[in-house]
């Protein structure tokens, strides 16, 4: 069985902006060893911070109750006694130590001969072994040591081989390596040091981490390790996800990895690093399950020919199909389909045309917009609103919560309220939903806010700002567009409103009917 070390919580902290508090690493930590299952996870280097050690020491305390403390790692360093000590008191039970794997790293950086290296690093080991500290080492910059000084690499694996080592690791440092150098490399260790355990360390310099990791296990290779979304030094390390993929689909190799609680770490991850994850991310993307070519959509619906083995089931998610300029009548009577909306072939083809035509205008269509569109188009008016904005007011001042006055047309019922709230759009929101208590109406949750600016950052750039809600049990996203940020969200809001509104009114089908609601900029 391959070993998955995940190193999100120490390289992946070492990717540029972000770091984590010892909550969300204790948070993270449960939820790698407990949700996906990876075997091993790497959580700070010693001697760091004051913070890190707190947070460690958190760690170490949950791990030692739930008897998975050797499970928790810690980079350390070749500094005699002190990453020993800083440990210890943390209450680690496995360093990963910090060691020169290429000569030039070791004469550049560290001014000692190998002999001289050799035996520091001996000594740390005798000392854990004293304390009852388990020991894997790093070869730091192994992939150019085997590039260019493979004998130094092997002196040092000849003698630290027979140690009490319990893994040596072997990093492409600087993410330098290509799949055939890769697997010629692990072949080599693999075949020289056939009772050691080697893991196999990729970074993605040139988007290679992946084809890499695929070749280390063909090598023979025993443990890998990954980041959540990706995350870690420079381009970052390789993806959990992918790793996951390779191993299930293409190698068939034993492991214990969780696919269908990979999504939700994977949305954890993104909340507490702040970096979202591209769309187009595979497994973990928001479009990796989603078909936008009508001929794809016409082939799934005739006999799900666009279908490949990573189906979203495994992984907790559901197929989509696109709206855009691409699209086909296929792609359209998917997302009626999940609608529950039936059309002609003629009103189908006029629905269709106009998908086609918002897409050339590089206007965004989602399944939301789609009931809009075909009242649109087929009844050639301007759509009745349920929930209509009357009027509001907000107000700021130094000092006081702001203050936010709401008239509500709902029904043909004016209905208005006035709340205080940590924001303006805070207080937008609360009195919305007082007014929407008082009339005994489900309201939603807001489970996400994403504001998006065009490049350059103009003071007067439009808002796009896209709000997720879910009410029910189901999820939808409304988006409203202004000059001003809280505007935009007030215009996303309303839409919500009429969005619910619809699902009033078609309830027993199961599904919430959406509209466009067209912002006036």
């Amino acid at each position: 069985m391959i070993e998955i070390m995940d190193t999100t919580l120490r390289d992946g902290e070492q990717t540029t902006g972000v770091s984590f508090t010892d909550s969300e690493k204790l948070t993270l930590a449960k939820m790698l060893l407990n949700e996906i299952k990876v075997n091993r996870i790497e959580v700070a280097s010693a001697r760091v911070s004051q913070g890190e050690f707190e947070a460690v020491k958190r760690i170490t305390q949950w791990a030692d109750k739930n008897n998975c403390i050797d499970k928790i790692e810690i980079l350390s360093f070749v500094d005699g006694t002190a990453s020993l000590d800083w440990v210890e008191k943390a209450g680690g039970k496995v360093i990963n130590l910090l060691s020169k794997g290429s000569l030039k790293h070791l004469e550049g950086q560290l001014r000692k001969t190998p002999q001289e290296h050799l035996a520091d690093i001996l000594f740390i080991i005798e000392e854990a072994g004293k304390r009852g500290i388990s020991v894997n080492l790093y070869l730091e910059d192994w992939s150019n040591g085997m590039i260019s000084s493979p004998d130094y690499v092997y002196f040092m694996v000849d003698h630290l081989s027979k140690s009490s080592l319990k893994r040596i690791m072997l990093p492409d440092t600087l993410g330098i390596l290509n799949p055939e150098q890769t697997e010629q490399f692990c072949s080599l260790m693999v075949n020289r040091y056939p009772g050691v355990h080697f893991d196999f360390h990729a970074h993605n310099d040139y988007d290679l981490a992946t084809a890499n990791v695929y070749s280390a296990l063909k090598a023979g290779i025993k443990g890998v390790h990954t980041t959540i979304n990706g995350l870690g030094e420079r381009a970052g390390n390789v993806p959990l996800a992918s790793v996951l993929g390779v191993m299930n689909d293409h190698l068939k190799i034993e492991n214990t990895l969780v696919e269908n609680k990979l999504s939700h770490v994977s949305r954890m991850v993104e909340l507490f690093s702040g970096l979202r994850v591209p769309a187009n991310k595979p497994l973990t993307g928001d479009y990796v399950f989603t078909q936008c070519c009508g001929v794809h959509a016409d082939g799934d619906q005739k006999a799900d020919l666009y279908f490949n083995p990573l189906l979203p089931e495994r992984f907790g998610r559901t197929r989509q199909y696109a709206l855009g300029k691409t699209s086909g009548k296929a792609n359209i009577t998917k997302n009626l389909e999940e609608l529950g909306i039936e059309l002609s072939k003629e009103d189908l083809l006029k629905v269709t045309q106009r998908v086609i035509e918002l897409g050339d205008k590089k206007e965004t269509v989602t399944i939301d917009d789609l009931p809009y569109i075909i009242s649109d188009v087929l009844k050639n008016g301007k759509v009745e609103q349920k929930v209509k904005l009357i009027n509001y007011s907000l107000s700021i001042a130094r000092g006081l919560k702001p203050v936010a006055s709401v008239s509500l047309c709902i029904n043909d019922e004016v209905h208005t309220e006035t709340s205080v709230g940590d924001g303006q759009y805070d207080a937008f929101m609360k009195a919305v939903k007082s007014i929407y208590l008082r009339l005994g109406k489900d309201y939603p949750t807001l489970t996400d806010y994403l504001v998006t600016i065009p490049p350059g950052g103009k003071t007067d750039a439009l808002v796009e700002t896209t709000i997720s809600w879910e009410i029910n049990g189901q999820e939808f996203k409304t988006r409203g567009l202004d000059a001003d940020q809280t505007s935009a969200a007030i215009k996303a809001t309303i839409k919500m409103l009429n969005t619910i509104a619809q699902s009033d009114d078609s309830k027993g089908k199961g599904v919430i009917k959406t509209a466009n609601y067209q912002p006036q900029i």
